[in-house]
């Protein structure tokens, strides 16, 4: 691994790099989530209501993200980091595809799914290396294990450090997010204002906001394009041959 050096590249990634890896999104009309309610399995009130039901689903999603493998979008980004470019990737996702890939510097705002952690401390979490969560699987405080996820309604936990390391960028990359989801898409609002940022995503055109560069391409794509200009030139830019 080369010592990393130079600007700091800080990736932003979101849902639509895990889907090219086969990964459904809770916005897919099809997959898992098509199947059940949020309100049903990816809530504190469903957990109150119905674990068994809850660690089922997880379960489920859990063997979905082992057999998934990482895309172009994911290795290009840890081909860079080994040449010795400073990157960091925050990311919504909570498979570790990008670890898998080698990416050695990833935020998860929403959590891990091959890890449990406690119900009464979140501190406490546990590795998932194969099987799930079932009922009476305890903590080493006796409380019930649960995934560990946030999931809807509860807060963010690592978002300020989140925002600490969006305003160290020297160059934002935004991937497969539709910037919809709070507070996760105010980070771009905490990145230095003399810092470039583009968005990769095949509807780039419409997601970006004011003063955010598209791409209008999948992250299999797009990203891995970015990186070979980066790789060759050794620096961060916006190549306007590729930009919309």
């Amino acid at each position: 691994m080369a010592e990393q050096h130079g600007p700091h590249l800080v990736v932003f990634t979101g849902a639509g790099i895990s889907a090219e890896s086969g990964i459904q999104t809770f916005r897919a009309s099809d997959g898992l989530w098509a199947d059940h309610a949020i309100e049903d399995v990816a809530t504190p009130d469903a957990w109150r209501r119905d674990p068994e039901r809850v660690l089922r689903f997880y379960d489920m999603r859990r063997e979905q993200v082992r057999r998934a493998r990482p895309n172009a979008a994911h290795k290009a980004l840890a081909a860079l980091e080994k040449q010795g470019f400073r990157v960091s990737i925050i990311t919504q996702n909570i498979d570790d595809l990008h670890e898998r890939a080698g990416s050695r510097q990833v935020l998860h705002l929403h959590g891990e799914i091959l890890k449990a952690r406690s119900s009464v401390d979140p501190r406490m979490h546990y590795p998932l290396p194969r099987g799930g969560i079932r009922l009476g699987d305890t903590c080493d405080k006796g409380s019930q294990l649960r995934p560990d996820v946030v999931w809807f309604g509860e807060s963010v936990p690592h978002f300020l450090d989140a925002c600490e390391l969006a305003a160290q960028a020297d160059l934002l990359l935004v991937v497969g997010t539709s910037l919809a989801v709070m507070p996760a898409a105010s980070l771009l609002d905490h990145a230095p204002l003399e810092a470039p940022c583009v968005l990769v995503d095949p509807e780039a055109d419409a997601l970006a906001p004011p003063g955010v560069a598209r791409l209008g391409q999948p992250a299999g794509k797009g990203v891995p394009a970015l990186v070979r200009h980066w790789k060759r030139e050794g620096r961060l830019w916006l190549p306007e041959s590729l930009l919309g």
